[in-house]
């Protein structure tokens, strides 16, 4: 047995986005390959899609989760993840879709009309994509961002003309059934209506759709019956028609008094406030069972006031199909009015536009106390994306995050917002966000050289040195070697040492104590150096590598 169900509570989340790669290229004879890391895939959305083929949320009552599928990782060689497929929900026309706080997010009107209710996250870069001058061989790659995730609130408000409202066995699911294709459940006993029924009619030129509300009560609004829930379904109707039973056996009631009692109960309903309230909508009464010799009685005796009220009167009786013709017209000339009030020309509206200040940074920094401690809070879309993109297992790609926001002015706004080093800096919500210790000098510049998934700036209390300091240290680099050059210069001037200055072909350098051809000195004094002996007899004669080595003047004594 189908069932009808016009309110859901949806959760739905869109894929995550997949995670780039880290990955160098590797083959024969092609040494530094480079970075080709593929970029992860983007995650499937959660769509809406208005069918007119389905009357019901049913399906969502029964499986009220949907999830859309993850985006692929990237892989090496330049191949990028499989994007996520999305996930199509059909709908019935009509579907308004709010917040559970009640804001309206969008009014599903017209078949094929499109929502995305959950959008996926987008896929993260590979290091093939975050290569650039600075860093040529990136060793991190970026993950992907997770896919939203919302509960909203599916209400069906029936798309309809004309609204049939009344008592129960008043006989609006008969006069549905007798105007129109639609075959309700019709029986002689009350509430036998339980869900909206739909019926198209054909008047002329002119189609229009019917709608059967389960019955109201006296006391409707305050839970007596059904309640008074299923009003929504004509709030979007161009006329309200009043169907009057005037064949009831019931003491207490007539039509006139039935008309008050609905009326009340139309007044206490709260519709949407851009919408004109039901009591104030317009309205005709149909006046049924006129078939009946009691029913003709009462309807003849009760129309004259009716009319004086305002009302345009139709009797009629569903059972003979009697002033059914002339009903249908009647409610032609009230949808056809309401259409071309609708369709009238409004004046243009100016198109406004407002485009980002030049000022704008994107985020705010505030200062928070929590729990006794001052929090430094930088909230905006892209620090709270850039955070959620970051592997923190990897040095190199904090030292990316921490250029990208000192790149965005982070830095500088918090040292407006006045930050120390060592303050407590959250990006994003203390629930889902990241809380950190601020040092100003891990901040932006350049790049700084280091091994694949390293940066210096986070290893131990290394921190970068700044331009001047560089610069002095250069200078202290070149005082010093122009100080060792001076010095050699000035030893060898003192001839502490002498270069071997072969002038002859005995390799005699200036005749006090030369060296021979051999390496000996002249026979009272060795040489010393490596491989020289200690005697003096002239048996031990240097190396023939030691030709160019250093050799100490002897006195010539030994």
């Amino acid at each position: 047995m189908s069932q009808f169900v016009d309110r859901v509570v949806l959760h739905v989340s869109g894929g995550d986005g997949g995670h780039g790669v880290a990955s160098v290229h590797r083959e024969k004879f092609k040494p530094l390959g480079g970075p080709d890391g593929g970029d992860g895939g983007s995650g499937g959305d959660v769509v809406l899609v208005v069918d007119a083929q389905v009357t019901t949320l049913l399906e969502f009552h029964r499986a009220p989760h949907r999830s859309a599928q993850k985006g692929g990782v990237g892989k090496g060689g330049h191949k990028d993840g499989a994007d996520g497929d999305d996930v199509e929900l059909r709908v019935p026309d009509g579907t308004v879709v709010s917040t559970p706080e009640g804001e309206v997010l969008a009014d599903m009107l017209g078949d094929g009309t499109r929502f995305v209710i959950a959008a996926g996250g987008r896929g993260g870069l590979g290091n093939a994509s975050l290569a650039s001058a600075r860093r040529i061989a990136p060793g991190f790659a970026l993950l992907g961002e997770p896919g939203e995730a919302r509960t909203v609130v599916l209400e069906l408000k029936t798309v309809a003309d004309v609204a049939l409202v009344g008592y129960p066995s008043a006989g609006k699911s008969s006069l549905v059934a007798a105007m129109s294709a639609a075959r309700p459940k019709i029986a002689d006993y009350p509430f036998t209506t339980l869900t909206p029924n739909l019926g198209v009619v054909e008047a002329g030129d002119v189609r229009f759709t019917i709608a059967d509300v389960p019955g109201l009560i006296e006391g409707a609004s305050e839970g007596r019956g059904l309640g008074l829930e299923f009003l929504r379904h004509v709030e979007r109707c161009s006329v309200i028609a009043h169907v009057l039973d005037t064949a009831t056996l019931e003491p207490d009631r007539d039509p006139v008094r039935d008309l008050d009692v609905i009326l009340g109960e139309l007044g206490r309903y709260e519709a949407d406030a851009d919408t004109v309230p039901l009591s104030e909508r317009p309205a005709i009464v149909v006046l049924n069972k006129v078939d009946t010799t009691d029913g003709r009685d009462m309807a003849e005796l009760v129309a004259p006031q009716l009319r004086e009220r305002g009302y345009e009167v139709f009797t009629v009786s569903a059972a003979s199909h009697e002033g059914l013709r002339e009903l249908g017209f009647g409610m032609a000339r009230y949808v056809a009015a309401d259409r071309a009030a609708r369709a009238r020309p409004t004046a243009p509206q100016r198109l406004v536009l407002r485009p980002t200040a030049s000022d704008d940074a994107g985020f705010r920094v505030t200062v928070e106390e929590h729990e006794g401690r001052t929090l430094y809070r930088v909230s905006g879309g892209r620090p709270e994306r850039w955070v959620r993109q970051t592997d923190f297992s990897n040095d190199e790609a904090i030292g990316y995050l921490a250029d990208r926001l000192a790149r965005a002015g982070v830095e500088d706004a918090l040292y407006r917002a006045g930050a120390l080093a060592g303050a407590e800096v959250v990006i994003g919500t203390l629930a889902d966000g990241v809380i950190f210790d601020w040092h100003p000098t891990v901040g932006g510049g350049g790049t700084v050289a280091g091994p694949r998934g390293s940066d210096v700036r986070l290893e131990g209390d290394a921190t970068r040195a700044s331009r001047s300091e560089r610069r002095l240290e250069h200078a202290r680099r070149m005082d010093a070697k122009t100080a060792a050059r001076q010095e050699l210069a000035s030893e060898r001037q003192a001839g502490r040492w002498v270069a071997p200055d072969v002038t002859d072909g005995t390799g005699a350098a200036d005749g006090s104590g030369a060296v021979d051809g051999t390496g000996a000195a002249d026979g009272t004094g060795a040489a010393d150096g490596a491989g020289a002996t200690d005697a003096a007899d002239g048996t031990g004669a240097p190396a023939p590598e030691q030709a160019g080595e250093q050799v100490d003047r002897t006195s010539g004594q030994g």
